[in-house]
């Protein structure tokens, strides 16, 4: 700030004060008492996207976070149906697909894709909500899975779909990311591109269910 390099003194502009990861029976991993993870172990066996998909999931990032081998295989399989989704429709992601006429069901699918791409941007950037936004990402693929067995599915609402998930999952898990980037023929970094915004008219629903 002194020299000009920043504009304001305070570079920082929100503190979060994170919980601590423990180990068996809800206990501060320690050496001595033998409940330590090695990160390299779970690397080993499952990737380090799933290690990272697990840790940002498991808790906020304000509270403690009690490990589980059962969460970590968890993402594992969630990392793993994701891949496959995209590997199914990858070759609608990179066509070039003309829109028609929205059904009903068209609709709901791109409110569930919009409004789980705002509550992820309003998550990340607002209140470093990693597991709820992990867990609207969880819903869509969700939703996407049920939608693309539709005899009446709308390709151009699928190649939306997927290029969302991909752009959503990226921050969580990167190389995972990047490798579906490209396999849906997107050239170059998925981090240099810019953050998607969503469309607010997909928000808005014909019908509302009143009980």
């Amino acid at each position: 700030y002194n020299i000009g390099l920043v504009p304001n003194k305070e570079m920082i502009w929100t503190r979060v004060s994170h919980g601590m990861i423990l180990g068996s029976n809800n206990e501060k991993m320690s050496k001595s008492k033998g409940n330590v993870v090695a990160p390299s172990e779970i690397i080993a066996e499952y990737g380090v996207d799933t290690a990272r998909l697990f840790v940002l999931f498991a808790a906020p990032p304000e509270r403690d976070l009690e490990w589980s081998d059962q969460g970590v295989e968890g993402c594992f399989r969630f990392l793993n149906r994701v891949y496959r989704l995209v590997d199914e429709l990858s070759s609608i992601a990179k066509s070039n697909v003309e829109s028609k006429e929205l059904t009903k069901e068209d609709k709901a699918m791109r409110y569930t894709i919009n409004a789980t791409l705002k509550k992820v941007t309003e998550d990340l950037n607002e209140k470093f909500g990693f597991n709820t936004a992990i867990s609207a990402l969880m819903e869509l693929i969700n939703e996407m899975y049920k939608y693309k067995e539709l005899d009446s599915r709308n390709e151009a609402v699928i190649k939306e779909g997927i290029e969302t998930i991909v752009t959503i999952i990226a921050p969580f898990a990167p190389h995972i990311g990047e490798e579906l980037w490209a396999m849906i023929g997107k050239s170059g970094s998925i981090f240099d591109i810019a953050w998607p915004k969503y469309d607010e008219a997909a928000l808005g629903k014909d019908e509302v269910e009143v009980v």
